[in-house]
This record gives structure tokens, sequence and C-alpha cells, in this order.
């Protein structure tokens, strides 16, 4: 049975987020096609993983004999989330544009996972995982476009995930999430449909294939 390790870190309810609707689409159908398989679901906005700390930090370079209190107990955080990314068989995280990049929730998170020496570096403990990702955003930042060059949610998702980690990394991309609620691009919401719906079904047919690639 595979595990399916979900990350959601929009602020927004899912009946007013993009990234969530995606995600859920997804994950249904992943529920649908697997459903003996196992389903972890972090909400990292209601339920926010630790910021690195000092002690967390110094702690994943140092021998765990020589721990002090404070690093043990930070360490021993750190390493549940990892050992949960290392079990995972896939991952799918929703990861919203705010501000041009990332939550700071995803981005606590992905500090967490990233040890060299374990998951990231010569090692890359989840190397080869399929992983995921929602990159909503409210605007359009792809090639071609003005803001193409303000664009770092995929490019630093794809130097943390595919780079550091090794991951196999997809990403499905709903642009123009604000035209409805923006009277200034009232005439993109039409472009706005078609991206949530192409996006909504690459989710589905994505999961499908994943289900499939890991019976194989």
């Amino acid at each position: 049975m595979a595990t399916l390790l979900h990350i959601d870190s929009s602020v927004f309810p899912a009946d007013a987020s993009s990234s969530r609707a995606v995600t859920d689409a997804f994950r249904r159908t992943w529920q649908e096609q697997h459903p003996e398989g196992t389903v972890i679901h972090r909400d990292l906005a209601t339920d926010p993983v630790p910021h690195i700390t000092a002690d967390a930090h110094t702690a994943g370079f140092s021998d765990p004999a020589a721990h002090s209190p404070e690093q043990a107990a930070a360490f021993a955080d750190r390493l549940k989330l990892i050992e949960e990314l290392e079990r995972a068989d896939a991952v799918l995280i929703g990861a919203p544009m705010y501000n041009l990049t990332i939550p700071s929730t995803l981005k606590a998170w992905l500090d967490n996972v990233v040890l060299f020496g374990r998951t990231a570096g010569s090692a890359q403990s989840v190397k080869g995982t399929p992983v995921t990702v929602v990159a909503s955003r409210g605007g359009a930042y792809g090639p071609g476009t003005p803001r193409e060059g303000y664009e770092y949610v995929q490019n630093y998702l794809s130097a943390i995930l595919a780079d550091f980690l090794g991951a196999d990394l997809d990403f499905i991309v709903p642009e123009l999430t604000m035209a409805p609620a923006n009277p200034d691009m009232a005439e993109l919401i039409p472009l706005f449909e078609a991206s949530h719906e192409r996006a909504l079904d690459e989710a589905a047919t994505k999961a499908k294939q994943l289900v499939q690639r890991l019976a194989a």
C-alpha cells in the first residue's frame, strides 16, 4: 500500500483557495484509485511546524550523543518531519504564491526536512520520490509574460526539491486566481476559468498516472 504525504499551505479555506481546490482534486482521485492506500495530510496554515531554530539547525550537524537537552528536543521535532517525508511514496504540495514566493509556513517545513547528509547532499534519502506541486498564483508569471522575471516559486522549489533532495518533481500551475476578485482583472476571468479547469483536469490525470506507476 502506497502512502501519499499531502501538504497544504494556503491561509485560505478550501472554498476560497485555488491551491487547495486542486490538491483536493488530486487527493480525491488518488483515494478513489487507491482506496487501500494511506494519506497523511499536513495543513501548515492551521497546524504550522516550528520555524528552524539554532538548536534544531546545529543539532543536524553534530553527534546526537553530544546534543544539549534543547538540541535534542528541537531535533526530535525535526526528525519526525524528516521520517514522515522519507516514508512517503509520493508527495503532494499546495504552494500558492504570496508576495512572489511561497508561504512562510511551507518554507519552515522545508527548512526542517532539508538536512544535508541525510535528505540532501550526497545521501538524498528521498531521491526519486514523486513530488507534485500545485503552484497557484494571482497573476501570470510564465515565459513571455511581463512578470516572467518575478517567478520565484517554481524556480526556488525546483532547486530545493529536485536539485537538493533529488525528488521527481512535477508542477500544476493554476494562474490568474485573483481575476474574479479584482475588478482591474475582470477581462481575464475567462483565462482564469480555463486555467482552473485545466489544473483540476491535470490533478486528476496525474493522480491516476501516479497510482498506476506505483502499482507497477
